[in-house]
């Protein structure tokens, strides 16, 4: 069974830095698209990067751009969130997501990890 599996969450505190990493087991998603979302207590699901499969195209929503970076290694069947200057509002559970292309449409994603927790303290 093909699942993605999320690291290197954890509690920090404010202005630090974390970096998420994504791999799959059971297949290569070497051609796919992936991204990463977040899901805080009490409220929706929501979009925070995707990277192509070339790694040419990246997205962000304000909320992190500038301070959040997707990246793969392909050789590595691995993908990256780089995390710099956190804040509390980004404590959340972090999910990475495979799809067929860049989106931030959480349903066009089919594959999805069980997450990884990250607490911000302030």
């Amino acid at each position: 069974q093909v699942q993605l599996v999320e690291s290197g969450g954890g509690l920090v505190q404010a202005g630090d830095s974390l970096r998420l990493s994504c791999a799959p087991s059971g297949r290569t998603f070497s051609s796919a698209a992936m991204g990463w979302f977040r899901q805080a207590p009490g409220k929706e699901r929501e979009f925070v990067a995707a990277i192509s499969w070339s790694g040419e195209i990246t997205d962000y929503p304000n909320s992190v751009k500038g301070r959040f970076t997707i990246s793969r290694d392909n050789a590595k069947n691995t993908v990256y969130l780089q995390m710099n200057s956190l804040k509390p509002e980004d404590t959340a559970v972090y999910y990475c997501a495979a799809g067929m292309a860049v989106t931030r449409n959480v349903g066009s994603y089919g594959y999805w990890g069980l997450g990884t927790q990250v607490t911000v303290s302030s």
